[in-house]
This record gives C-alpha cells, sequence and structure tokens, in this order.
C-alpha cells in the first residue's frame, strides 16, 4: 500500500465498512453515548452560556499564551516541581527518557495521554529498555493488541467482549471462551495490579494546566491514574501548552461541560488536583509545543486549539460512527482529527476534510464551540488551492463547476440524467471505476424536473 493510499481515508475506512455487523454496533454503541450526553447537557439550565463562556476563556488563553506559560512555570516551580519544555515530539520523548534514566527507571505505568500517543512515547521508551504499561482498561487493550486507540475517550470502542475474552486468555490466562465483561474487568484489575505495585516511576497526561496556581488536573473514570503516581515517587506529567487556562475558578466551568460531552456523567469519577510533588517524591512537568505555536498564528485553524478531548465530535459524527478511527490513520481521529490531521501534513492527510458530510452535528455538541464544519469546509478551499486534491476529483469538480454555472446546461443534463440513466444497465454504473457507487444508490428520478412541475401546476415559468 502506497504513502498516498495509506492517507486516503475512504480506503482505508472500506476495511472497516466490510465488516457489516461490526459498522452496525459501532455506529449504534457511539450514538448510544451521543445520547446520553443530549440527556445530560438539557438536565442543566445555563448549558449554551456555559459553551460560551468555555469558548471566550479559551480564546482569551491563546491570545495571551505566552504569558500565561511563564506564569505556569513560575508558580509550578515555586511549588516544587521541574518544568521542562519540549519543542516537538522528539524532545518531548528525549526529556521523558532522561528524567527515567536519571531515576534508574526500568518499570513505569502510564494513564491514558493522547499527547504521549502523538508523541509515540511508547514505542520510544520500550526501543530504551524501559517497561511501559497502560493503565486505562481501553488503553491496555489496544496496548496488548499492540494497536493504537481508535477514540479518544473510549479507546477499545471497536472492539468486541468476545475478542477481549480471547486476548485476555492468550495474554492473561483467563477462561477460554469466557465473556463476561465484570470477570475480564477483574482479571484486567488484577494484572494491572502487579504492575502498580513493580511500577518505579508514573506518566499522566494533563485535562488542566492552571496558570494562576501551577496546579494540574487530571480526569479519569477508573482512578488509574491516582494509583499510578501515589506509589512511585516519581511522576512525570505531560501536556501541551493549549492545555492551560488562566484562574482555578475557570475550571468550574470546563469540569462541567467536560464529562457531560464526553460520556454524559455529570463529573469524572476521579477529578485529582496536583500541586507540587509529594513529600520526598518528584513531580516533573513537560510543556509540549510540536507545532501548537504554528497552529495559534493560522487565523483560519487557531480556534482548533480550544478542544478539551472530550470525544464529543467523534460521538456524533455520522461517519466516523461508521468508519471506525483507525482509518484516519492519526492520532486523533473524527472532525477535531480531520482539522488537526492536514495542519500537520496537508499532503498525506488531503483526504480528511472530505470524510465530512458537512452536517454541522460536531459543531453543535463541542462544549468549547470549535467551528468544525466550518474549519473543515475551509481545508477543501485549501487543499484544492494548493493541488493536493487528486486530479480526478479536481477534474470531476471542473465539470460541475461549468454545468452548475450554466442555466441552460444544467437543464439539458437534468434532462439527459432523467431520460438515460434509468435505462442503463446497472454494471454501467455500478462498477469498480466508479469509486462514488461503491456504497451509494442514485436516488429514483422524477418524470419531471421541479421547473416543469412548477409551470404545469402554477401556469408560469418560474424565475430565473
Amino acid at each position: 500500500m502506497t504513502r498516498a493510499t495509506k492517507g486516503n481515508h475512504a480506503a482505508r475506512a472500506a476495511e472497516f465498512i466490510a465488516n457489516a455487523e461490526r459498522t452496525q454496533w459501532h455506529d449504534q454503541a457511539l450514538w448510544f453515548v451521543r445520547a446520553k450526553r443530549d440527556k445530560a447537557a438539557r438536565s442543566v439550565p445555563e448549558w449554551e452560556r456555559l459553551r460560551e463562556l468555555a469558548s471566550q476563556i479559551k480564546l482569551h488563553t491563546l491570545a495571551r499564551l505566552p504569558e500565561y506559560l511563564e506564569q505556569f512555570e513560575e508558580q509550578a516551580t515555586r511549588k516544587g516541581a521541574r518544568v521542562h519544555w519540549a519543542r516537538d515530539a522528539e524532545d518531548h520523548n528525549r526529556i521523558v527518557l532522561q528524567i527515567l534514566q536519571d531515576n534508574r527507571v526500568q518499570r513505569m505505568v502510564k494513564s491514558k495521554s493522547m499527547l504521549t500517543e502523538e508523541c509515540h512515547l511508547n514505542p520510544y521508551l520500550q526501543g530504551h529498555g524501559i517497561e511501559v504499561v497502560d493503565t486505562d482498561l481501553g488503553e491496555r487493550i489496544v496496548q496488548l493488541l499492540d494497536k493504537p486507540p481508535s477514540h479518544i475517550v473510549l479507546p477499545a470502542i471497536h472492539i468486541k467482549k468476545e475478542e477481549v475474552g480471547e486476548l485476555f486468555h492468550r495474554v492473561l490466562g483467563t477462561q477460554q471462551g469466557a465473556t463476561d465483561p465484570k470477570y475480564l474487568a477483574e482479571a484486567a484489575r488484577a494484572h494491572l495490579r502487579d504492575k502498580f505495585m513493580k511500577a518505579d516511576a508514573g506518566i499522566t497526561g494533563v485535562n488542566f494546566a492552571v496558570a494562576e496556581t501551577g496546579g494540574l488536573v487530571v480526569c479519569t473514570n477508573e482512578g488509574n491514574a491516582d494509583l499510578g503516581i501515589s506509589l512511585p515517587s516519581l511522576h512525570i506529567a505531560c501536556l501541551g501548552i493549549e492545555k492551560l487556562i488562566p484562574r482555578a475558578r475557570d475550571l468550574a466551568v470546563f469540569l462541567r461541560l467536560l464529562s457531560r460531552s464526553a460520556t454524559g456523567q455529570p463529573i469524572t469519577a476521579y477529578t485529582s488536583h496536583f500541586h507540587g510533588p509529594r513529600p520526598g517524591g518528584q513531580l516533573h512537568i513537560v510543556l509540549v509545543d510540536n507545532g501548537r505555536s504554528r497552529i495559534r498564528q493560522n487565523p483560519l485553524f487557531r480556534e482548533s486549539l480550544k478542544c478539551i478531548r472530550c470525544g464529543a465530535c467523534l460521538n456524533t459524527c455520522p461517519v466516523y460512527r461508521r468508519s471506525g478511527g483507525y482509518s484516519y490513520q492519526n492520532t486523533i481521529p473524527g472532525p477535531i482529527g480531520s482539522v488537526l490531521g492536514p495542519l500537520r501534513d496537508p499532503k498525506f492527510n488531503y483526504s480528511l476534510p472530505y470524510a465530512c458530510s458537512l452536517c454541522g452535528s460536531c459543531t453543535e455538541v463541542c462544549p468549547v464551540k470549535v467551528p468544525l464544519h466550518h474549519q473543515l469546509f475551509t481545508w477543501r478551499g485549501e487543499i484544492v488551492r494548493d493541488r493536493l486534491l487528486p486530479w480526478q476529483k479536481r477534474l470531476a469538480m471542473k465539470v460541475a463547476g461549468v454545468v452548475l454555472g450554466r442555466n441552460w446546461l444544467y437543464r439539458l443534463s437534468g434532462k439527459l440524467a432523467r431520460w438515460v440513466l434509468p435505462f442503463l444497465p446497472r454494471l454501467l454504473i455500478y462498477n469498480r471505476l466508479n469509486a462514488w457507487g461503491k456504497h451509494r444508490e442514485l436516488p429514483v428520478f422524477p418524470k419531471h424536473s421541479f421547473r416543469e412541475s412548477y409551470e404545469k401546476k402554477h401556469g408560469r415559468k418560474q424565475q430565473g
């Protein structure tokens, strides 16, 4: 498979869609989460005001980001933490490795962190002889399968319980054929407890970093982050610079939005606050840019940095729900990933803005009002301008532009379509040469156009 094919969303999605049963339950499972989100949002009368407030706080923070980063470093250092600055993923991985080597760490546990996935930290550390164990249950499942997460909040949503049972039987020695979720979860808990007890260090992601206090906030539902950094004396917190918020009081806005948007819960089971290292321990904070400053300077896509990684846009997206996370070939899939992916590599990710129906549902559910479908539409123009779209699609769009730009030609094309297409053999329309027809059906053509029906009904021609 060529690099261009790998970067083609439609080609990758075809692998997922081939399993119709999986596609259906994947779609239904995510829509169930979306429905829970709607119910949770309706329970908060001031929901839209919270969304607007969160958006404004994020925009304000981005406008003054250098100032707030310096304030955060000053406050965190005052509380005993050590702050490191990473220009890119390579810097981040090197810094983390150096901290671990300085402390002679051989085994470490990690709570779910999309930033470390973005930087490919796990294989980097494993290549240097350090055991890395993801402790979120979904993350551990995909790690044992040697796969990345397919969703930023529900990393193993694409895997059936029967497949988990087979995996745990092979790796953890559970009963063959066992599929009971409670039994499998208990087996995973026993397996992970041993890893927690033997760990020399814990790494966490960060949901929010507060400039005013130098504090970190980590939200989990399993308590794995708390356990992972409570037993070892070394805690490394890795966060992208866009996770900053100005004041502690701003947390109230985001915490009310985050879990309701992500899973429909009033609040995450564990919302943990860290202000400096524990007595006798170490807290290292790695602030990572990795292209974020460049995005901040881009007026077209700056607002994508408001994202708080709740996953609501994935849960509602009709394309993501039916094509799976791996079809996006990026750490962050779905609508927000289709904006961020081309910002990192537009040539490889040229197809992602087209993996969108422009229905606007992603924008509607985003808790911080990222204008996702507007940004995806903007990206289409950028991709065409930079000639990244395959020549076949460029040619098709030119032909469509000619037809739609000429009234007489548009009307003639409609007549020919109504007269000719219904009588053509199906094979001429639906074949391997017509990629559009693989998963689509042409609608039944009416006998008369709208114009003809209007003239017949009203006895006069429609204007235009």
